[in-house]
């Protein structure tokens, strides 16, 4: 069987299309089409083909992951999550016909490869992901170390990972309680509904009433 035609993809530039005996067989993307060698002309066992489909697929699937890595940090676990995902079968619409089919999900061994891939290119680091959510945690609201912590391991971060991070961090509970007194308080006219909902977000109790009872000082004097 021989390369008939090459030719870029409409909706994506970055891939292209491989026809093989004049029919559309699989697409690639540009680095991959460049590394393979793959010519108009050559000829390739059907076995080969095949191994080329599967690289495509492979293209595919790492675009998709690198993409969900891009819209934010993720962590290990987070990842490996979604790629799971990815080996369900899946209903779609067939957009010719209408009808429901089922779309069978990408094998493992090629998710295993992206995830090796995403973690070699440094795309998949827990100490970066940890690192990233303490500071986003940090300037968009307050959170208590307990609730870092919790959210942190919910991910799959190691505990000695966050331990070392909160220990590092410059961040404290009094000033992230601070934080949200400043910014909550007056969504909540009752105190006691006040000091529930800051102890839900892993402040001490001790804690909050000192932290209360300075604020509600320092605004009479």
């Amino acid at each position: 069987m021989k390369i008939t035609a090459i030719t870029a993809q409409q909706k994506d530039k970055n891939r292209v299309n491989i026809m093989v005996d004049g029919h559309y067989r699989f697409s690639l993307d540009i680095y991959q089409y460049a590394d393979l060698g793959i010519r108009i002309g050559k000829e390739y066992t059907d076995e080969e083909l095949t191994e080329l489909e599967t690289e495509s697929q492979f293209g595919k699937m790492y675009a998709r992951a690198l993409e969900y890595c891009l819209m934010r940090p993720h962590s290990a676990r987070e990842m490996r999550d979604y790629l799971y995902r990815k080996t369900r079968e899946q209903k779609v619409r067939n957009r010719k016909t209408g009808d429901i089919i089922t779309k069978p999900g990408v094998s493992t061994s090629i998710t295993e490869r992206v995830f090796v891939r995403l973690v070699d290119k440094g795309y998949i680091d827990d100490e970066k992901f940890a690192h990233y959510w303490v500071e986003n945690r940090n300037m968009t609201k307050g959170s208590s170390a307990r609730k870092l912590q919790s959210e942190l391991q919910s991910k799959g971060v190691e505990r000695s990972i966050i331990e070392r991070l909160l220990d590092a961090s410059s961040r404290t509970d009094s000033s992230e309680l601070q934080k949200i007194i400043t910014k909550k308080q007056a969504r909540y006219p009752d105190k006691q509904k006040f000091m529930q909902y800051l102890a839900r977000q892993g402040f001490g109790y001790d804690d909050i009433k000192s932290a209360l009872d300075d604020d509600a000082g320092s605004m009479q004097s």
